[in-house]
């Protein structure tokens, strides 16, 4: 690494929005070659500084130097001519588009104005195989890509720019424990070669692993430069992003759900959901659980093995077989509309493409699942409607908090606020959560779990799904571990560790623990194998309501497919606005 010149230098960095000032003359100093880890709360300022680093925003004072020149990045595309490339968070991939073209797309490779197509599938096949992915064909639409799959995608795009400066917001985010390690194999390979990287993460042992260096914003200023990200201890870290020192916060336990190591036994909660021999095709086979009022389940398992599929599959987003009941009434599968109506309520897994309207207010946002709780002769009462989610904003410590604000300015860790306060306006028995604090900060995330706990104490039956197990073993009462699509162990959370929980979902010819589940996981069928689940999304389900009494019900028809020319913009806002309209259904993940 080059010590005397930085590769990149900004110096007091000034952006201001209407209503809050979000960086106050921050400071940030990049060397070739090193991987410089960016940390703060969400709200601290990071995604703004990120914009105007890749040209999306331009700041309204300070100077960005490359290599001891003062540029002006005043577009994405100007950045990207300079060498400085963005992984986002939120994916910005197209999915109607194959692997290879979202790579090349804006400087596909051409000859005389004709595409050379052939040329592209091998440069793309050939960056897959860099990235350890040779799995990943370049043809593949990537809206049948599983999100770690897009993941690998969108690096493969920065890659094809040879960038020179690699930014990385929350890459390991959707990513499983060996998608991670072949991550930090990557970027050592990048930063070998003189690439520098820009690394955002809240996993603080992420940091300790693949970092050399650490800035930390607080409230829109630089609170500390340059710290050496192996020798500064994680406590001091989190007090210079948050004033506490440290990193989980988790609720204590009622002492009526901490002992239970089963679903039934000695447990005399009532029962609010039971799932019986669950099956999505290739995805998940012969599920079966419960969860009791109050109680929290926790899905462990490796990204693909079916935990989301399974949650998916409940809130009738999904085709499947199999019997699913709530409060003792059978739910015919794939009627999502059916599902809230009932009490469900589910935080998916990518906030942005499958819960939020981007350009509608926080406060819309909040209420859009119970309009009807505002309406008076079919008209809104948009007084009572707005009291109520300034009540919520104020209450979840969304920052800013102004409920007309568009949702769409607000951190990752705030727009999930949003999306588990939406079930708070009205009684939910079921919350169904898909990676509830994926890019949440630290300080963010003690909120989240008290808000979790509390929801569960007032009676409400949650089952959770977490990439993190330490998430699922402290906020959980009960663990199921998943594994290539089953169930192969559950225990009370106090019973298992990290390394157990590891040893079960990694290594698939250790005998099963087949407690509550269906067949054993060695009659999986072959074609299910872990690299088919991950590259692929099974179409959702679109079938007919119903709520039919569990001893009367009949075996549910096989749904049909919706049609695959719906836009991705108009799925992302029908999902969202389901909750609002009893008689649509959102789009799942594959429909993005």
């Amino acid at each position: 690494m080059d010590e005397e010149r930085p590769l990149l230098r900004m110096r007091g960095i000034v952006k201001q929005f209407p209503g809050v000032r979000a960086l106050d003359g921050v400071d940030l100093e990049v060397r070739a070659g090193e991987v410089h880890c960016l940390l703060g709360q969400n709200g601290a300022g990071k995604s703004t500084l990120i914009k105007i680093l890749s040209g999306a925003q331009e700041p309204d004072a300070g100077e960005i130097l490359l290599d001891g020149e003062a540029v002006r990045l005043t577009t994405p595309t100007a950045a990207m001519a300079r060498g400085i490339a963005t992984i986002y968070q939120e994916l910005d991939l197209v999915d109607g588009l194959s692997v290879a073209d979202n790579i090349f797309l804006g400087h596909e490779l051409a000859s005389l104005g004709f595409s050379r197509r052939s040329q592209a599938h091998r440069a793309t096949a050939g960056l897959m195989e860099r990235l350890g992915h040779g799995e990943i064909r370049p043809g593949t639409e990537v809206g049948r890509l599983a999100p770690a799959h897009k993941q690998i995608v969108s690096m493969a795009r920065a890659l094809s720019h040879e960038a020179r400066l690699i930014i990385m917001d929350e890459p390991s985010a959707a990513l499983a424990h060996d998608e991670v390690a072949n991550l930090f194999r990557v970027i050592r390979d990048l930063t070998s070669h003189g690439v520098a990287v820009v690394y955002i993460s809240h996993r603080m042992e992420e940091i300790r692993e693949i970092g050399d260096r650490v800035t930390v914003l607080k409230d829109g200023r630089t609170v500390a430069v340059g710290l050496p990200a192996r020798e500064t201890s994680t406590s001091a870290i989190v007090a210079l992003m948050t004033g506490r020192n440290v990193e989980y916060v988790f609720p204590p336990r009622p002492e009526s759900s901490a002992g239970q190591a089963g679903g039934d036994g000695g447990d005399d909660r009532a029962e609010v959901l039971r799932v019986e021999n669950l099956s999505v095709p290739g995805r998940c086979h012969d599920i079966s659980f419960s969860v009791r009022a109050g109680e929290i389940v926790g899905l462990a398992g490796l990204v693909g093995s079916g935990r989301s599929e399974i949650i998916e599959a409940i809130y009738g987003a999904r085709r499947a077989s199999g019997r699913v009941v709530l409060d003792g009434r059978q739910v015919r599968l794939g009627s999502t509309s059916r599902a809230v109506r009932l009490g469900m309520g589910l935080a998916p897994e990518e906030r942005k493409a499958q819960a939020l309207l981007l350009d509608e207010s926080v406060g819309r946002n909040i209420t859009l699942a119970s309009l009807g709780r505002y309406s008076r002769g079919g008209w809104l009462d948009r007084r009572k409607e707005a009291a109520e989610a300034q009540r919520l904003v104020e209450a979840l410590g969304i920052r800013p908090p102004d409920p007309r604000r568009a949702i769409r300015t607000l951190s990752g860790g705030n727009q999930q606020k949003a999306v588990i306060g939406r079930w708070l306006v009205e009684g939910r028995r079921l919350l169904l959560l898909d990676e509830p604090t994926r890019g949440v900060d630290v300080g963010a995330r003690a909120e989240l779990y008290a808000l979790v706990r509390r929801m569960a104490d007032e009676g409400v039956g949650v089952l959770l799904v977490s990439s993190e197990v330490p998430e699922v073993l402290g906020l959980a009462d009960r663990v199921l571990v998943i594994r290539e699509g089953r169930m192969v162990h559950q225990a009370a959370a106090g019973e298992l560790d990290e390394h157990r929980v590891l040893d079960l979902v990694m290594v698939s010819a250790a005998p099963s623990d087949h407690s509550g589940s269906g067949a054993p996981a060695e009659d999986a069928p072959a074609s299910a194998t872990p690299a088919e689940d991950a590259s692929t999304e099974e179409a959702p389900a679109q079938a007919a309501d119903s709520d039919t009494p569990a001893a009367d019900a009949a075996e549910p028809a096989a749904p049909t497919a919706p049609s695959s020319s719906d836009s991705s913009e108009d799925s992302s806002t029908d999902s969202a606005a389901d909750s609002a309209d009893p008689d649509s259904d959102p789009s799942p993940r594959s429909r993005q």
